[in-house]
């Protein structure tokens, strides 16, 4: 299957690493203009868009957590790009906080601060480009979710609360936004080769999370953005309110 991007613009966030890195990259190379939100990492942003093959990439600084700011960005990326036809919602903090062993204020900064990002920026930026693709002939929507959505994390409870949220955010945005021809679909890996897993993946407990799958290691970048790029693909379209799961059988469920 020939997967061709041609002309359209893609709004990756969180694209300056790991997974959004990986997705803009193979997004470039199906032909599509890329648009590489980041929030603070310039130098790690820049090497992202230079190794995006072909031409019209460009950088989007912006911090999703505030409002205004979500607002702001999706006018500069719209008054550069024109029209943004796929959307990937990939960016998301992971903090871990013992609720027995925490403070009020403690738990209070660790449940706000992830569901500010994982979720309620997400939902911001979302806004804004599902009324835009919904004016404008229909788009495809992709939200980075978590297998911890659904297996649940003892240690990091907001997290996988935000990321129930998102698969729950998602599929209702399926139904309500299908006639328009805007189509909405989740990705939820499990373990990830990224800068946010590194500690985990090289600590005492490394072993014992890539056995955690038959094939006794965690997912590549490449993985997941290979799903990514599919279900932004053409003939997709009934899979939409899909959730895919990409952990190499380590969580299942029926």
């Amino acid at each position: 299957m020939n997967i061709d991007f041609s002309g359209k613009y893609v709004l990756i966030t969180g694209a300056s690493r790991g997974i959004g890195r990986a997705t803009a990259i193979e997004f470039a190379e199906c032909g599509a203009h890329v648009i590489v939100h980041y929030k603070e990492n310039d130098a790690a942003a820049m090497k992202t868009l230079s190794m995006l093959k072909g031409d019209k990439h460009f950088l989007l600084k912006a911090n999703l957590d505030d409002p205004f700011l979500v607002e702001r960005a999706v006018f500069k990326a719209l008054k550069k790009a024109g029209h943004i036809e796929i959307l990937v919602n990939n960016a998301g903090v992971y903090k871990e906080c013992d609720l027995l062993s925490s403070t009020y204020e403690e738990w209070q900064m660790h449940v706000n601060d992830t569901f500010k990002t994982n979720f309620i920026g997400m939902s911001n930026l979302t806004y804004f480009l599902a009324k835009h693709m919904a004016a404008n002939g229909g788009g495809k929507i992709i939200n980075v979710s978590s297998r911890g959505a659904f297996r649940g994390e003892p240690t990091a409870p907001a997290y996988g609360a935000s990321k129930a949220a998102l698969n729950q955010f998602s599929q209702s945005l399926a139904k309500l936004l299908a006639p328009k021809q805007v189509f909405v679909y989740v990705v939820a890996p499990g373990f990830v080769e990224t800068e946010m897993s590194t500690s985990a993946l090289k600590g005492h407990k490394g072993t014992e999370i890539k056995n955690q799958s038959p094939l006794n290691r965690v997912a590549k970048p490449e993985e997941v953005a290979h799903a990514i790029v599919l279900l932004a693909s053409e003939h997709t379209e009934f899979m939409t309110g899909c959730i895919l799961d990409i952990n190499g059988a380590s969580y299942l469920r029926s």
